[in-house]
């Protein structure tokens, strides 16, 4: 066995909007029970690391931190009953594992909503302080620490890091938001705000999912174009044209009624009202790019006059 250091190098952001600074941060000597220790593999960016280096998100992060939290290791120690993954598989040194961020499953929103995203005593990577043990709690680091919590599944031969890494977290959220949509009808028409990473994938989604017709909303070009590759039958290029112009096109598209369901992958909040135009009386609308702390004055009569009875407006949690 590869001895283990006393400290991993990691990227630490102790200010936010400020140079993040490589930093020894020290490696935890005892492994508690269920918890694992990884080198790690991979750490993709993620548009919420960004975010919260600037101090434009509006979730709870205990400074100092380690970025990242898109990541793929190898287990280099398990802690006691650590042995196997969620999917009941042996978990041996060597083998690569994806994470969760944990759920305490004792709660109410584990237990009886059965929403463990929503967890009251959820722990996340990236958002927890470094000089409080097990200190390791995020990506862009040499070694990484699986909290006992913690989801984990060891990823096959057959995929890569860096997919395997996608998959930690934008095509968790992706699942997770479609989980809380459900199901799709193969006469339905979904839009897709945005050409990000959760966009494309979303996309993707939508379109094995069955949906008529998949619109895909976004740029540069070039997402698009990936979007396109990924099951979009209609793109719509952000830059060069209106929010008037974009609800015409999506009604042009389903005979004026509007798309059944609409998906915000944006981040940003003046989709929100230009989504709800698109959407039609009774339809489905799936919040989930949401995480700044911007703000924007939603048209109620927007709701109102598409049924609010039957108009689905559904926020999910972050996973």
């Amino acid at each position: 066995m590869a001895t283990i250091p006393n400290t991993s190098r990691a990227a630490v952001l102790r200010a936010f909007d400020k140079p993040i600074v490589i930093e020894d941060v020290p490696v935890p000597s005892d492994i508690e029970p269920g918890a694992i220790l990884v080198k790690t593999e991979t750490c993709t960016i993620c548009g919420t690391d960004v975010h919260l280096s600037q101090g434009s998100i509006a979730l709870k992060v205990d400074l100092p931190v380690i970025v990242g939290h898109e990541m793929v290791g190898r287990v280099v120690k398990l802690g006691p009953g650590a042995e196997t993954d969620n999917a009941g598989q042996e978990l041996q040194v060597g083998d690569r594992i994806v994470w969760t961020h944990t759920a305490c499953n004792a709660c109410f929103f584990c237990t009886v909503a059965r929403q463990p995203t929503l967890c009251e005593n959820r722990r996340a990577y990236m958002y927890e302080n470094i000089e409080k043990p097990p200190y390791l709690l995020g990506g862009f680091s040499e070694y990484g620490y699986v909290l006992p919590q913690s989801g984990r599944f060891r990823v096959p031969d057959s995929v890569t890091s860096p997919v395997a890494s996608l998959c930690s977290c934008a095509l968790r959220s992706v699942m997770n938001a479609f989980s809380n949509l459900g199901d799709i009808q193969p006469h339905e028409t979904v839009v897709v705000q945005g050409s990000g990473p959760l966009g494309i994938l979303a996309t993707a989604v939508a379109a094995v999912s069955g949906a008529r017709q998949v619109i895909t909303i976004g740029a540069p070009a070039a997402r698009l174009q990936l979007a396109s590759e990924f099951g979009a039958s209609k793109t719509i290029l952000l830059e060069q044209t209106t929010p008037a112009e974009r609800s015409d096109i999506v009604a042009g598209l389903t005979n004026g009624r509007g798309a059944d369901i609409v998906m915000e992958f944006t981040g940003h909040p003046a989709a929100l009202n230009e989504g709800l135009d698109m959407a039609r009386r009774g339809g489905r609308y799936l919040v989930v790019g949401q995480l700044g702390e911007g703000e924007t004055s939603l048209q109620t009569l927007n709701i109102g006059k598409k049924e609010s009875k039957t108009h689905r407006f559904i926020f999910r949690g972050y996973p």
